[in-house]
């Protein structure tokens, strides 16, 4: 039976790995919080005690004898033939610090060591060793909570001639050193609560193993430190756990959704400068704009998400102009949950969330300068420093600062972005963190609104339009500007119990000048009437959010239950707007003339929206393999909107209930069933004929799945979803000029995804993505026709792989293949957008502190076309596009 459910995992996971675990680029382990400083040692006594002769403060620390599969076919045979060098015992003592773990050899000097940090685990990978008591039998070392922030150190065989040791943290990667001396090899793991002051000892409750090995007390001596080679970014390709999907760092195995993390790495091997490129990695999520063009929005699962309707994250927090000021110098990962998150984070599209995650405050010094220069006159040059602010590291910054400059294959199409991000994270004493953070943004971007379909998707007599055609002025203007400020307060009652309150604040200045638009395409197919328009828009937000998260057992049931209010106003005090008919262009023998006639629509109005939401989460493991997830909110929101021309005003309120429950069952350690149920809204402004208001749009979720951990670098999500959209608003047949909710849409598909490393240096971030997303309600848009811009078949690969030894060691290559099916122009299925298959590529170099890189974007130069809003709104693609980056740390 357990041989079957191995492989039905590695089935689902489509792989099948049989080499160690790797990760890939060479990293000083004071980059991010695994603190490996070489020092000297405290020379010990001629004795070094016995876990029976000790005061161990641990609850729980076992040799384990390894299972009766294991003993059938030992890896000792292995281990001989390769010649490993056995480690016949593992002791655990107390210091002053914390804890040193001392795997006993008298070969220590000959093995190597090589460590990482994954979220929160330091993992050391020992090559060449092998655990084997003298009797012959493999073990397993196992130590729970031994220290405070230390939730688990173990010591286990990986195969014939590799052990690892892995020290997993509470909160945050746990303080690690390593040593070799007579004993063998010393891992000293330092406590968060005796950083300062020793540890009181605590009783014994040990369990020795069924064999235990002789030990013999070496002469005290100085010990020798050994290099530790840090290998991979913090997460490298994989993330294993997110707080998106639950509001708590829970691992992604153990959530009943699906969700996939674009890390620090991928972000930096891509040389990613928008959303557009970062999402491309993300299965099922499709960009419904340009990548040159002046604001990002997604089809996500086949429904759109925007920021103003609620679906971008920042920290945690809503987010509402995530897609139009976004500056990847300070952006650590992209989070997306697949499906509905009301039960969380109030109203959205029900067809997923972003959630974008900055940059954090680091313990130890950390200074970058980066330089890039590309295509179309980009230049971008950015810095990134870090470190504590006095010798007790009780205070952190971090400054992140870029200017970016740039063109684009589209006329007078340009782009000029400043940006600058501090942070500061301050320690209240032991148990409590305050960090401060800011950020202003300011773009300057000319006015892109796409061309026709005739005579780019569809057949012109004309010819074919011009790619780098532009139906706006030169002296077009879209300019957003962006000032964040906000607070995140955490309070730690206990191990168990923590508080957290945060708070951003949000302006954003949207400045819209000469903007012109196609407003319809003449008979002759190549005159254009347009339209031009100015409008100044100013918003501002508040965003408030307080919830307390607790850990506590019901008998042998554990729980962790999060409790939070969730309060926010959305403050567009300023829309000021007019458009005009302007002078017609003739698209294949432009004569940019800037003339204005008569006023198509114009307007001042304000809106204020204020909404509550209360929200109860109970994450219940009634085994370690058998976990249920319970969820509800309730948000109440009203609206004022303000129409400054008539001196009127409309006022509208609601109210909304969102669900969530799912189970995860794991037959086996690596594997993860899940299926799970959930529902979300989204505040619908408007009323019907007879002035009764509008419901909330709903959206609703059945999903399953399976996750796999294929090893400790390399995981694998297969997910089958089902998700419909209802109270969508259409024209009411029966009374012209209004509209009733009887639409209703829906979307079902299947999701693959991939991340990690397969072998030492070479990285994989894929997915795969079937998605059916339909009509299946409405009184003017034929039922069964296909949502625009959602292709049935979508599939992305980014691979890198680095040399791991010699004298070329340090470069690499990256290939990157993305394809993406025929997509629907628009609602009315009246044209349609044709796949295409995109190549990028990467060629880099790294040596010490320092990085160059160069990328390829759209390598082979194919033509094709992004997406579509309707047949007078086509986005053609980037070509062949160069970037060169120099990086350097210090």
């Amino acid at each position: 039976m357990y041989n079957f459910l191995v492989t039905f995992g590695r089935l689902v996971a489509l792989v099948l790995v049989a080499s160690e675990p790797a990760w890939a680029d060479k990293k000083e382990s004071q980059l991010n919080t695994v603190d490996s400083s070489l020092s000297t040692h405290q020379s010990r006594g001629s004795k070094i005690p016995q876990l029976s002769e000790v005061g161990l403060p641990l609850t729980s620390a076992q040799m384990l004898v390894q299972s009766q599969q294991e003993q059938a076919n030992p890896p000792s045979q292995g281990a001989e033939q390769a010649g490993a060098i056995l480690i016949t015992g593992v002791k655990a003592n107390p210091t002053d610090k914390g804890v040193e773990v001392i795997l006993q050899t008298t070969q220590g000097d000959k093995l190597q060591v090589v460590n990482r940090s994954t979220g929160n685990n330091f993992i050391a990978d020992i090559s060449g060793g092998q655990l084997r008591l003298p009797s012959g039998e493999a073990f397993t070392f196992r130590s729970e909570k031994p220290l405070a922030g230390v939730t688990e150190i173990t010591v286990t065989n990986v195969d014939a001639i590799t052990v690892r040791v892995t020290v997993v943290g509470e909160t945050s990667q746990p303080t690690v050193e390593l040593f070799d001396d007579d004993a063998g090899l010393i891992f000293g793991v330092a406590s968060a609560a005796t950083a300062t002051q020793p540890q009181p000892e605590a009783p014994q409750t040990t369990e020795k193993p069924a064999t235990e090995a002789p030990r013999e007390e070496p002469a005290a001596q100085q010990d020798d430190p050994i290099e530790l080679v840090v290998t991979g970014e913090q997460d490298g390709y994989r993330a294993p756990d997110a707080s998106t999907a639950t509001r708590t760092d829970t691992p992604l195995r153990d959530v009943p959704q699906s969700i996939q993390v674009v890390p620090q790495q991928v972000l930096k091997d891509q040389q990613v400068n928008t959303l557009n490129e970062a999402l491309q990695n993300v299965s099922g999520v499709i960009s419904t704009g340009a990548n040159y063009s002046q604001f990002n929005s997604f089809t996500i699962r086949g429904f759109e998400a925007t920021d103003f309707g609620g679906n971008y994250l920042r920290n945690g927090l809503s987010d509402r102009f995530g897609g139009r000021s976004t500056n990847f110098s300070n952006i650590e990962r992209i989070e997306i949950l697949r499906g509905p998150a009301s039960v969380l984070f109030g109203g959205g599209s029900p067809g997923g969330t972003i959630n974008i995650v900055t940059k954090q405050p680091l313990r130890d010094p950390f200074y970058s300068v980066e330089a890039a220069i590309g295509s179309y006159d980009f230049y971008r040059g950015a810095i990134d420093l870090s470190g504590p602010l006095d010798d007790s590291k009780t205070a952190l910054y971090r400054l992140n600062a870029s200017y970016e400059k740039a063109g684009s294959f589209v006329d007078f199409n340009d782009r000029e972005n400043s940006y600058i991000a501090p942070t500061l994270s301050v320690a209240i004493g032991k148990n409590t963190t305050l960090t401060l953070d800011g950020e202003y943004n300011k773009i300057n971007q000319s006015y892109f609104n796409g061309v026709p379909a005739v005579g780019t998707v569809l057949p012109n007599p004309n010819g074919k339009i011009p790619s780098n055609r532009n139906i706006g002025q030169p002296d077009g203007v879209y300019s957003p500007e962006v000032v964040r400020v906000g607070y995140n307060l955490e309070h730690k009652f206990s191990e168990d119990w923590l508080l957290r309150n945060a708070f951003y604040y949000s302006h954003l200045y949207l400045r819209n000048r000469n903007s012109y638009f196609t407003a319809s395409l003449d008979p002759d197919q190549r005159t254009i009437q347009r339209g031009v328009q100015d409008a100044d828009d100013r918003y501002q937000t508040y965003d408030l959010s307080t919830n307390i998260m607790g850990k506590f057992s019901t008998g042998s049931i554990k729980h962790q239950l999060l409790f939070g209010v969730d309060l926010n106003r959305y403050d567009q005090y300023q829309s000021e707007y007019e458009g005009r008919t302007g002078t017609p262009l003739d698209l294949f023998a432009p004569n940019y003339r800037s003339d204005r006639f008569e006023v198509i629509f114009s307007g001042n109005e304000a809106t204020l929206t204020d909404s509550l939401g209360v929200y109860i989460q109970n994450q219940v493991a009634f085994a370690e393999n058998f976990k249920l997830l319970l969820g509800g909110r309730f948000d109440i929101f009203e609206q004022t909107r303000t129409d400054r021309v008539s001196n009127t005003e409309q006022f509208q309120s609601g109210n909304a209930f969102s669900p969530r429950v799912g189970i995860v069952y794991q037959p086996i350690p690596p594997i993860s069933l899940y299926a799970s149920y959930s529902k979300s809204f989204t505040p619908t402004i408007g009323r019907a004929v007879d002035g009764e208001q509008f419901e909330p749009g709903r959206g609703t979720q059945y999903e399953v799945g399976v996750k796999a951990d294929i090893n400790d670098s390399l995981s694998a999500t297969l997910a089958f979803f089902d998700l419909t959209r209802s109270n969508v608003v259409t024209n009411d047949p029966n009374n012209p000029g209004f509209s009733i909710q009887t639409g209703e849409q829906n979307s079902r598909g299947i999701e693959l995804n991939f991340a990690g490393s397969i072998l030492p240096g070479w990285n994989i971030i894929a997915g795969y993505a079937y998605t059916d997303a339909r009509t299946t309600k409405d009184n003017s848009i034929p039922i069964d026709n296909r949502l625009n811009n959602v292709p049935e078949h979508s599939l992305s690969l980014w691979t890198t792989y680095e040399l791991q030894k010699g004298d070329l060691k340090g470069f690499g290559f990256g290939l990157g293949l993305f394809y993406v099916g025929d997509r629907q122009g628009d609602l009315a299925n009246t044209f349609t957008l044709p796949s295409y298959f995109r190549t990028d590529a990467a060629i880099f170099y790294k040596r010490d502190k320092f990085r160059v890189a160069l990328n390829i974007r759209n390598l082979f130069d194919v033509k094709y076309f992004e997406s579509a809003y309707s047949d007078l709104t086509v986005y053609p693609a980037e070509p062949l596009t160069l970037q060169g980056t120099v990086s350097w740390q210090f």
